[in-house]
């Protein structure tokens, strides 16, 4: 029998076919917070992002397919260079890393010889090896209490997580002017309408949220983070602003409560969904593990200088990678 192509998955059992080809291809799959809930459910880790590489790091598998968008799957690939990372869908970016190109990153970089930067681990594997320290939003105050007060900072490439850590620490830094599509759009307007509706009911929000959000939040963190808040917070009603797929894990871990995801724009759109995550599907999912495709190459130099920007971050701020994450954790190697 002839495999199945593109155009005849009519009949086939997708989730048994994924399994049959993780355990021949000896792969780990995993799935960032922010994928659809079908494919959260048939990972073998669900987490932030460079949580989910560093436990494929530590298996023993060949494969690594990776649920999430480009930079992640290049971060798996940074830190496991001897295994077969596939994304299941290359067109899977993320404006963050759009905004930062390698080049002019480089060009800001050498006019600004003094500063060191920075970097938040949502961009390229080029912009991390131009980059002193990554930085995640789990890590990122840790990392900059450590830094001299009087050294100068170049902080990229979301401008709104810079700017908070700016306005927290006191800190003066240059921003690079990048932001998150999914944060930039949720609305101030329509928060206080949830607000008013659920009175009482706390806001979580993530770090790459615009100011005008952010001021609302009772809770700012990163997605681990945000599950951790949402588990202890006492009451039955969490409002949550960040990617509304995260709610699926809050509700698997908690589901005596009730997890609002906070609106964007006018309220009705679906514009607080990431359109690049969505573009990972159970059928792409297969083809990748059947085909090998698409696959993440990396420049060996471009490789090694980027690990050494990560592995700074390990070093300076270990403990707090990963924090608060509710996925699987009872998983320390691929299913046989």
């Amino acid at each position: 029998m002839n495999a199945p192509t593109r155009e005849s998955l009519a009949g086939i059992d997708l989730l048994a076919e994924i399994d049959r080809l993780k355990k021949e291809r000896n792969a780990v799959i995993l799935a960032h917070y922010y994928q659809k809930p079908e494919i959260q459910d048939l990972a073998d880790f669900v987490g932030d992002s460079l949580e989910l590489s560093r436990r494929a790091a530590e298996t023993d598998a060949d494969v690594i397919a990776f649920c999430g968008v480009k930079f992640m799957a290049e971060t798996a690939k940074i830190l496991s260079p001897q295994k077969t990372v596939i994304l299941p869908d290359m067109a899977a970016g993320c404006s963050l890393e759009d905004a930062c190109p390698p080049g002019r990153f480089k060009a800001f970089r050498a006019a600004h010889p003094d500063h060191i930067a920075l970097t938040y681990i949502n961009c390229s594997a080029e912009v991390k090896a131009l980059s002193d320290i990554i930085v995640t939003s789990s890590s990122a105050e840790t990392i900059l209490a450590q830094i001299p007060k009087e050294q100068k900072i170049i902080f990229g490439p979301d401008r709104h997580l810079g700017g908070y850590l700016s306005r927290k620490f006191g800190r003066e830094m240059l921003l690079w002017p990048g932001v998150c599509i999914v944060h930039e759009a949720f609305s101030e307007t329509e928060l206080l309408k949830l607000k008013a509706q659920y009175p009482g009911a706390p806001v979580a929000a993530h770090p790459e949220c615009p100011p005008h959000i952010i001021d609302h939040a009772d809770y700012v963190g990163s997605t681990s983070g945000i599950l951790k808040y949402a588990k202890e917070v006492p009451g039955d009603t969490v409002i949550i602003a960040t990617e509304p797929h995260i709610i699926h894990q809050m509700q698997k871990a908690l589901p005596e409560k009730n997890f609002i995801g906070a609106p964007g724009a006018d309220g009705n759109c679906a514009c607080n969904i990431c359109p690049y995550m969505a573009l990972n599907t159970l059928e792409k999912l297969y083809f990748a593990l059947r085909d090998l495709q698409p696959q993440i190459e990396l420049d060996e130099d471009v490789r090694l200088a980027a690990k050494k920007s990560l592995d700074r971050m390990l070093e300076m701020a270990s403990k707090t990678v990963g924090q608060g994450d509710l996925g699987r954790k009872d998983l320390a190697t691929p299913n046989p």
